[in-house]
């Protein structure tokens, strides 16, 4: 059970937590929505990062999913997800030197969208992790 009653509003128990704003709800679905059905970067791309994510932001819920892979045959994966890694242990240190190793791979749009998926994620996970949603 999480740390406080679901509300009726939503499919998922991350949506009902959520749900007690309905507003809220609505709009984060949204923003979901738009970063799963839109933009450049592939979905195995998105679906590695996001599980790096769940292990380093300690959302049982989102850990449920499985672990990511250990390694990708595709650079741009491992890429991405050693920037997750890297935005998880030390965010700090993610300087122009980082983002230039990016610039090789990914285009600005695509950076630009790496990066606001791992916050988003991120801010997802972590409002898990509060709630103590499980699985």
């Amino acid at each position: 059970m999480a740390r406080i009653s679901y509300s009726n509003t939503g499919e998922t128990a991350f949506q009902k937590l959520l749900g007690h704003n309905k507003e809220i709800q609505k709009q984060w679905g949204k923003l979901e929505e738009t970063f799963y059905q839109t933009g450049s970067l592939s979905p195995e791309l998105k679906e590695q990062v996001r599980r790096t994510l769940a292990f380093g932001n300690g959302c049982k819920y989102c850990q449920a999913k499985g672990r990511p892979a250990l390694s990708h045959e595709d650079s741009r994966i491992s890429l991405a997800t050693a920037f997750a890694e890297l935005f998880l242990k030390d965010r700090m240190s993610i300087n122009q030197d980082i983002f230039d190793v990016l610039a090789e791979e990914f285009s600005e749009a695509e950076i630009a969208e790496l990066c606001s998926y791992i916050c988003f994620t991120t801010g997802s996970q972590m409002f898990g992790a509060l709630m103590d949603l499980q699985p």
